[in-house]
């Protein structure tokens, strides 16, 4: 059995699914990324906890 018989054994003629992620403009806000100044700030205090613990624990 070849991947096109597999695959088209048990589907109507012309079948079509709508997409689950659409592309394009479907109208309403768009992904906000947040956290992004929380993260460099994670990131800031680690570096500074590093830099104390190697200048007064040496």
């Amino acid at each position: 059995m070849s991947d096109n018989d597999f695959y088209t054994r048990d589907r109507p003629e012309h079948a079509r699914l709508p997409e689950d992620r659409p592309r394009g403009g479907t109208g309403g806000q768009p992904a906000a990324h947040r956290g992004t100044w929380t993260v460099v700030l994670i990131i800031l205090a680690i570096i500074v906890v590093a830099a104390f613990g190697i200048m007064f624990f040496p």
